[in-house]
């Protein structure tokens, strides 16, 4: 075993560059393993919006230069209205991002291996001790972190996860210049980052304008494959349908054009995890799933999630006779459910309940919104069924009966 590392972290996303970031900082002997060649990464794996927020950027140390833009307010619009909430936020230029993370994590003595795609696991008497990747090469190491994303080559093949395709949301977005920021009609977008829900456009999701800058702007749009998106989804139109024929209708891209080249395409599931860890191993990220189900905000959570298993690994790795068994590692599964996703399952339904809804109760939860206060609004969106039910009205019943008829069925 002449490759021999401490760690092992397969995939150079945020929750992994993360990830080995912490434990080279610890002095632990850390290897990324990335797919990508390195002179053209991250082509293939640029593709988030990169919205976040002051506390990633100060949790992280994420310096000034990989933010295209900074924010002053989040804007949610329905089809016929919005709501203004001020909320100061960033628009990162997720590459150069993703490659500050590396060129940080190799200034704390991390290694990354560019060009080597990982294929599965090693193991002996049923527990992984390294990875197989470049089409037969090995790897070895007392701990393994999966941080591939949906691919999950390792999580998938040690039963840790189950990502199920009616769960699995797509996206695309693309970069554009020319955008009337401050059209008549609607909220002024200048520094905001603006979700709209409106099914015409997203069905069984939401679309998106994250301001960069004068008249430039991420413009684009996701759903999940579910009933919803079935309800009211158009015969014949696939997602980039869906965003063309929304650059056709809204007044606001009448004269906007695409930039060349910046075109984003993703996927992630929308699910609880089944399994986080196991002997020797942990996953990270999208692997697990570990986005936020009701806003999409994926980069804060993969970081956390990211350090949670660096913290991990130390701990294991701390007595005189270091214990990387399930259950020493079962200290991620804690740390991520109480740290990195708390409340996720309530977030998950009101994920659900919230894409079942018809149009004319997005206007109605948009007039719901301005009526709250801050705090309210806030422990509504942490997942407090108390303010939660402030947002319900007497004719949400048959939707909460088609709501409750569906998770039974589940």
């Amino acid at each position: 075993m002449t490759d021999r590392f401490d760690v092992i972290v397969a995939g150079a996303g945020p929750a992994g560059a993360q990830c080995a970031r912490d434990l080279a900082t610890r002095g632990y002997d850390v290897v990324v393993l990335e797919t990508e060649p390195e002179d053209e990464f991250p082509r293939q794996s640029n593709k988030s919006t990169a919205g976040t927020f002051p506390s990633m950027m100060s949790a992280f140390g994420v310096p000034d230069d990989v933010v295209m833009q900074y924010t002053d307010s989040v804007v949610l619009e329905s089809p016929t209205d919005h709501f203004v909430q001020h909320q100061p936020g960033a628009v990162l230029e997720f590459a150069d991002f993703k490659r500050w993370l590396v060129a940080d994590g190799r200034e704390e003595g991390a290694e990354y291996w560019f060009d080597a795609r990982v294929s599965k696991p090693v193991t002996e008497d049923g527990e992984i001790i390294g990875v197989e990747y470049g089409g037969g090469q090995e790897v070895y190491a007392d701990i393994v972190v999966d941080a591939t994303g949906p691919a999950a080559p390792l999580a998938k093949k040690l039963d840790v996860v189950d990502l199920e395709r009616k769960h699995q949301a797509i996206g695309i977005e693309y970069e554009l210049e020319g955008i009337d920021i401050d059209a008549e009609g609607y909220a002024d977008l200048h520094d905001a980052m603006m979700l709209r829900l409106d099914h015409d456009i997203a069905p069984g999701g939401y679309s998106w304008i994250f301001h960069t800058g004068e008249d430039t702007a991420k413009v684009g749009l996701c759903y999940i494959q579910n009933d919803a998106h079935r309800d009211y989804a158009k015969d014949g139109m696939g997602i980039d349908d869906y965003l063309q024929y929304w650059l056709d209708t809204d007044p606001r891209f009448a004269d906007a054009e695409r930039i060349a080249g910046k075109v984003h395409r993703g996927s992630a599931h929308i699910q609880m995890p089944d399994g986080l860890s196991t002997d020797n191993f942990m996953a990270v990220g999208d692997t697990v799933p570990t986005i936020d189900p009701l806003w999409g905000e994926g980069i804060h959570k993969g970081m956390k999630s990211g350090r949670a298993a660096a913290m991990t690994a130390d701990r294991c790795f701390m007595p005189d006779d270091p214990d990387t068994s399930a259950e020493a590692m079962s200290i991620y599964d804690e740390l991520w459910h109480s740290e990195v996703a708390p409340k996720m399952r309530t977030r998950l339904l009101m994920t659900q309940l919230l894409y079942l809804a018809r149009n004319e109760r997005y206007d109605t939860l948009m007039a719901d919104l301005k009526r709250m206060d801050y705090d309210s609004l806030s422990d509504a969106n942490s997942g407090s069924l108390r303010d939660i039910a402030k947002l319900l009205h007497a004719g949400d019943l048959p939707l909460l009966a088609r709501f409750a008829r569906e998770r039974l069925a589940e």
